[in-house]
């Protein structure tokens, strides 16, 4: 399916530079619920799940901020892989739920890495509301031979990586990357949040950041800005347009599908 371009000037990523200011007066259920756990306040417990001197690879690392692809743009159908089960996601196998949240993530990548523990921590508090969560890993392990982080993001350190984060979620690896392309996704992490009203195919309400948390910065992990919107769209409440754009490393394209 073709990805809609990125020229709205109401929605979607054109309006992405523009402040936020609605949610600043809300507190999500998620960042709620986490702060009062007895482990003490979430933010300040896994604020950066990487050693300090891995902080390093961010300042060297090609950052990305999501891009080009308008609200209310239709979830494309994709069928991919789990390499840790072996079995074959799709569209289709959650057409029953009322939201769809599809990142795009790696295993390599210092931003994701920043989050990972705290994407598997929302991911396992919504889907208990009835959210549907998928990640996938598109990133090719052939672009780049000489660095090794490259051959960290193929589907058997992939299993690995869903094991030892207890993803509550699928891991599905996009090989052709065609899937990516199709999302219009460019860069990890990525989130697009998709609502679905009864058969109506799944359209994007939320194509933004995790939160304003970067591995080289002191704002701590909370997951506001996508928790916010996540609240939104499982109680029916509409998500505010403005949004800020997810930032991250590009994802690593095979060399005849550069962009």
């Amino acid at each position: 399916m073709a990805v809609a371009a990125g020229g709205a000037t109401t929605a979607g990523v054109r309006l992405l530079s523009v402040p936020r200011t609605l949610p600043a007066i809300r507190t999500s259920s998620f960042v709620t619920t986490l702060s009062f756990l007895k482990l003490g306040s979430f933010p300040g417990r896994v604020r950066s799940n990487e050693p300090a001197n891995k902080k390093l690879l961010v300042i060297r690392a090609a950052r990305t901020k999501s891009q080009g692809v308008s609200l209310g743009f239709r979830a494309p159908n994709f069928q991919l892989p789990e390499p840790l089960t072996g079995k074959t996601c799709t569209l289709e196998d959650f057409e029953s739920y009322p939201a769809l949240l599809v990142m795009f993530i790696c295993n390599h990548c210092p931003f994701v890495k920043h989050l990972k523990k705290d994407i598997a921590k929302l991911s396992n508090f919504y889907m208990k509301k009835g959210l549907a969560v998928v990640a996938i890993s598109s990133n090719s392990v052939a672009t780049h031979p000489q660095m090794n982080f490259c051959s960290q993001d193929g589907p058997q350190f992939m299993a690995e990586d869903a094991k030892l984060y207890n993803y509550p979620f699928p891991y599905l690896y996009d090989e052709t990357q065609d899937v990516a392309r199709d999302f219009g996704a460019v860069c990890t992490p990525e989130f697009f949040l998709f609502k679905k009203d009864g058969r109506r195919p799944f359209e994007l309400v939320y194509h933004g950041q995790f939160d304003d948390s970067r591995p080289s910065n002191s704002v701590p992990v909370t997951g506001r800005d996508l928790s916010l919107a996540i609240d939104n769209v499982l109680s029916g409440q509409p998500v505010p347009s403005v949004q800020k754009p997810s930032v991250g490393c590009s994802i690593k394209w095979h060399p005849q599908k550069s962009w």
